[in-house]
């Protein structure tokens, strides 16, 4: 029974003790919180976490600094998206062969190499910057190869996490995973606001190419066992094209990826638009827009917390279609605000609702797929991801040039909102085939 002491109230309940057999009496709310980290229990996963949170802060930052720089030195909104295209376009076109890669070879020894690749990029970036040389044909190279890396990283790092925890705690590691992700996103463009208006926007850029350093020490201390090759019965090619095959045929998968790509197209193409929402619909300076994507980022972590809190219990169509319904609704009303800080808050509702989606679907993808094929499904989700990205940039370029920034933003809202409803339609039309009794024979 619950019990009140005084200011504080805790749920207690008997349960058996361990050892010798008699009850004894815990804080339920403390199983909750272990319930919401259970997956940090895995040693390898706590290194992985540690890691890479310093790491996302850094990559963070330089996203911030990159899409700044890119307006100050052009004034171009479509620049800003193609920007943003040179860095997706090389998922679109490697992911497949990077998942294939992925379920063939040691998961950490490909992360290892992309991340230290990364981060040589990220110190290039930090130079030519520092020069005064930096032209905006150079940040689209320089994006266009951690795109290329980002095509292996990403197929290696989803499917490494059942191997760095185990199949239970897959849901809350994915979440956490993304928790941090946001987490990240919360310091490192408010970091970086900072840093660009006190100290100059090339400290953004050689700071993550140093927090590199965290996540690479963390998978070389890792402990896993001896990685046993895969007996090799295909080509490579064929080896990918498997995947598809085997995404093709179940249905669930499809129609995740389908919707996947809508949002990546019209949805996250608001984050691209971020530069020019803050200087020219809000006249609000570096530090503020910081701020504008750190209240994006505060949102997302708690969406991605609550996932991994709820998500083994929640039905999982009300978490991806009714966080995708709440994240439009957000940057409907994101797209005529015209009060700063109510931007902040639409933008933290908007992120938490984006969770909701993102997180569910690639738990959703992960745990429908069988080990041996893990990779290449999210060789797959991150050609649909880098593929849409860079379209989505276009778009939101194109449209926000013709029409503004903020019938850039309401189309995509509307899309989002629209693309759920159908597939809403189309599930509950399937569930009623399935119950319906066959013809009598």
């Amino acid at each position: 029974m619950p019990r009140d002491n005084g200011n504080e109230s805790a749920a207690l309940a008997s349960v058996p003790e361990e050892v010798t057999g008699q009850p004894r009496r815990i804080v339920l709310k403390q199983q909750l919180w272990r319930k919401t980290f259970a997956s940090l229990r895995h040693r390898n996963f706590r290194l992985f976490f540690g890691g890479q949170l310093i790491s996302l802060i850094g990559t963070w930052m330089q996203n911030t600094a990159q899409g700044w720089l890119v307006y100050q030195l052009t004034g171009s909104k479509i620049l800003l998206g193609v920007v943003a295209a040179a860095g997706s376009a090389p998922m679109m076109l490697l992911s497949v062969w990077g998942g294939s890669v992925a379920d063939r070879h040691s998961k950490r020894r490909i992360v290892l190499f992309t991340q230290t690749g990364m981060m040589l990029f990220a110190f290039i970036f930090a130079a030519l910057v520092w020069s005064g040389q930096i032209r905006a044909w150079q940040i689209m190279v320089l994006a266009a190869l951690g795109g290329c890396a980002l095509a292996f990283d990403m197929p290696a790092r989803q499917a490494f996490m059942v191997e760095m925890t185990s199949r239970e705690d897959l849901i809350n590691a994915i979440s956490l995973n993304s928790s941090i992700v946001n987490g990240a996103r919360v310091i490192g463009p408010s970091v970086a606001g900072l840093l660009m208006a006190k100290v100059g926007i090339a400290m953004c850029f050689l700071l993550n190419g140093l927090s590199f350093l965290a996540v690479i020490a963390g998978l070389l201390m890792m402990r896993l066992p001896q990685f046993v090759p895969p007996k090799r019965t295909a080509s490579t090619w064929a080896h990918a094209v498997e995947g598809f095959s085997y995404v093709w045929g179940q249905w669930r998968m499809r129609t995740l990826l389908v919707l996947f790509a809508v949002v990546g197209v019209f949805g996250w193409s608001y984050s691209v638009l971020m530069p020019a929402f803050a200087r020219d619909v809000l006249n609000v300076g570096q530090a503020r827009y910081g701020a504008l994507l750190s209240a994006n980022g505060v949102g997302a972590l708690a969406g991605a917390l609550t996932v991994a809190t709820v998500g083994s219990q929640a039905n999982r169509r009300f978490l991806v279609l009714g966080g995708l319904w709440f994240f439009s609704a957000m940057l409907f009303l994101l797209a005529w605000v015209h009060n700063y800080y109510l931007a902040l808050l639409f933008l933290a509702l908007a992120g938490w609702g984006m969770l909701l989606f993102f997180s569910t679907t690639n738990t959703v993808l992960q745990t429908s797929a069988s080990d041996e094929m893990r990779g290449r499904v999210m060789g797959i989700w991150t050609l649909v991801f880098g593929g849409t990205t860079p379209l989505g940039g276009l778009e939101a370029g194109a449209v926000s040039h013709w029409l503004g920034v903020r019938w850039a933003v309401t189309v995509g809202s509307i899309v989002c909102s629209v693309a759920a409803l159908i597939v809403l339609l189309l599930v509950q039309g399937r569930d009623r085939a399935q119950a319906s009794p066959g013809p009598a024979r």
